[in-house]
């Protein structure tokens, strides 16, 4: 892998995580085994535009054309974005 690369999907990853961190909501769970459980719960639709600029560069590394970049990042959309994936739509 190039170091540009290595660069940008390390500054992605950063962006990533810190998008998912701000859309998550703090959940709570009672269970009998382990009793109170507190947990983040990530919504990742939200984060979708940096995800698709990963699948960029990773289809950059692997030499993926245009159309096999297009099938990974708009791949069951409609399921993995839940009900409103119109409005995330690149196309």
């Amino acid at each position: 892998m190039t170091l540009e690369h290595k660069q940008m999907l390390g500054e992605l990853a950063i962006m990533l995580m810190a998008d998912m961190k701000s859309h998550a909501k703090r959940k709570e769970a009672f269970y009998k085994t382990t009793g109170q459980v507190r947990y983040d719960e990530f919504y990742p639709r939200y984060s979708k535009s940096i995800i698709d600029r990963i699948d960029e560069v990773l289809s950059s590394h692997y030499g993926l054309t245009k159309e096999e970049t297009d099938f990974i990042v708009n791949y069951d959309i409609k399921y993995r974005l839940g009900n409103n994936a119109e409005e995330f739509d690149n196309n």
